[in-house]
């Protein structure tokens, strides 16, 4: 069966400071019409820092849709589609933690809510971290928070952790980054 929806009309309704609201008009397989609706988003990116001790940099703050307060690891939106991600990460860890990453390495991007946005995420994971002071946004209030990565992961698994940015980086980092150093560690050890 074919998927495939082709536009047939593009109707901007709002341009935000972040984001776009669309509605455009698409052909089906069946060639019939149907309207979606989605957010035009430029694309973003989220670091997890860790520290030479396994911790994990987290920044805490409220967010007004949930109207709670959430653990997340830094992020944030390109400036414009075709801005240079590994650039906005680094900006990011530093504007938000103070932090600055000696060795960035990109670890796996994801549409965090296709059916209703076209934004796409990639996250890096940053070590050998240089302690600095923070400098957020004029309209972001945030605290710099390090817990274990076995906390981390706890907080995963207990539901604290909501964010799925968040989530699935500490679950990348588990099955990936540390099972990876695991084995080279008992490769050490048997020789």
């Amino acid at each position: 069966m074919k998927l495939i929806e082709k536009v047939y009309k593009e109707k901007n309704i709002y341009k935000g400071k972040a984001i776009s609201f669309r509605v455009d008009s698409v052909v089906l397989p069946n060639n019939k019409i149907a309207v979606r609706e989605f957010i035009d988003h430029p694309g973003a990116v989220a670091v997890l820092p860790v520290d030479g001790d396994g911790n994990i940099i987290f920044v805490t703050q409220y967010r007004y849709p949930i109207k709670k307060i959430t653990y997340e690891i830094p992020a944030g939106k390109l400036n414009y589609k075709k801005d240079n991600y590994l650039k906005r990460a680094k900006a990011e860890l530093k504007e938000e933690t103070g932090y600055i990453a000696r060795k960035m390495t990109y670890l796996i991007d994801f549409w965090p809510t296709p059916a209703f946005s076209n934004e796409i995420l990639k996250i890096y994971l940053a070590t050998d971290l240089i302690s600095g002071k923070s400098k957020p946004d004029d309209d972001e209030f945030l605290n710099v928070v390090k817990i274990s990565d076995s906390k981390a992961l706890e907080m995963v698994n207990k539901g604290i952790i909501k964010d799925s940015k968040t989530i699935i980086s500490i679950l990348y980092y588990f099955l990936n980054i540390k099972k990876c150093n695991s084995s080279i560690r008992q490769k050490r050890v048997r020789k």
